[in-house]
């Protein structure tokens, strides 16, 4: 599990008194989570068996395109391409909270995940909407998820 790039850039740049912070300097702040998630992938790619990533390079590239209109999104999507089955956890106001470093409230959670759900399929993945059930729940389902596709893909290679 890859934790998400924003949470390590706020640590980093508070650690130092820097400004790419997405309540200072939104667009900085998305340009080192795509250098981030870019990073992560290729770390990932490295690897055997399956990497989850907390939030990635569309995040980040779809906000910043949405932020700026500069066209970054599908060029970068394109170039580092994840798994095609993503898995996302729909906004869930139980469990939502803010804290020193989430200071966006529900309603812009929302807003983002109505932008990726659109996004996502439009860059050709199969988006898999995760239960709102418990996290030992959560993880069964994605497991599960996973190895029905790898079957799939074992009997489609016959």
């Amino acid at each position: 599990m890859v934790e998400e790039p924003g949470r390590r850039i706020i640590a980093a740049e508070t650690a130092v008194g820097g400004t790419a912070l997405p309540w200072i300097d939104l667009a900085a702040f998305l340009r080192r989570a795509i250098g981030i998630a870019i990073a992560d992938h290729a770390a990932a790619a490295a690897h055997d068996g399956w990497t989850f990533l907390d939030r990635g390079l569309v995040d980040a590239a779809a906000a910043l395109q949405a932020l700026t209109g500069d066209e970054v999104l599908r060029p970068l999507a394109t170039a580092h391409r994840y798994h095609r089955r993503m898995f996302m956890a729909p906004p869930w106001p139980e469990i939502y909270v803010t804290d020193d470093d989430r200071r966006h409230g529900f309603d812009a959670a929302v807003a983002e995940y109505q932008r990726l759900t659109t996004t996502y399929p439009a860059l050709g993945y199969d988006v898999v909407l995760l239960p709102k059930i418990s996290t030992a729940a959560r993880a069964d389902f994605v497991l599960a998820a996973l190895a029905e596709r790898k079957g799939r893909d074992i009997a489609n290679r016959r």
